[in-house]
């Protein structure tokens, strides 16, 4: 009596060739350390940590209002209820 013939291989566990790799030396993802370490409640003290913190906001505070800006502009019906609204609170505010 003969064995019975080894089943076909399984195409899931076959090695396969992923078209994203490269032969280049993968990239390194992570940053350098700095040479100091964080302060522990996360707050950044140095000169140039406080000027790169500014210049962050500055530039989130800038596509903020133009994102704004954009939803004004496709959105108007939204835009001049949201105005009325606003010069509403601006009459009923009690100086």
């Amino acid at each position: 009596m003969q064995s019975p013939a080894p089943p076909p291989p399984n195409p899931a566990s076959a090695p396969t060739h992923d078209p994203t790799e490269s032969s280049a030396p993968p990239e390194p993802c992570d940053p350098p350390e700095p040479s100091e370490p964080p302060e522990p409640d996360g707050l950044a003290t140095g000169g140039e940590n406080d000027a790169a913190r500014r210049r962050r906001r500055a530039q989130f505070l800038r596509d903020l209002n133009e994102a704004k800006e954009l939803r004004d502009r496709v959105q108007p019906r939204r835009a001049r209820a949201a105005r009325m609204r606003q010069a509403m609170r601006m009459r009923t505010f009690r100086w």
